[in-house]
């Protein structure tokens, strides 16, 4: 199944492995992006602060908003 020129056997056309991105110690983020800020300051009315902190947590993890919001409305609440 190689693609491109070459024998079956050579690597020559084949695709290349996905590199890894480097994660951090913790794998925790130091901050929220100016974006998650923003969403957050819109977002928070009307929410519990049990459920902003679960959300903040779940960012700085690398979760997107919509999953972060899910899993912190199961575990928290609203």
């Amino acid at each position: 199944m190689p693609q491109g020129k070459g024998t079956y056997g050579s690597k020559v056309g084949r695709p290349k492995k996905k590199m890894e991105k480097p994660k951090s110690k913790s794998g925790v983020k130091k901050g929220l992006s100016k974006s998650d800020i923003e969403f957050m300051k819109k977002y928070k009315e009307g929410k519990s602060l049990k459920h902003m902190a679960k959300i903040r947590l779940l960012l700085k993890e690398g979760k997107g908003k919509r999953q972060a919001i899910a899993m912190a409305n199961k575990m928290v609440g609203k």
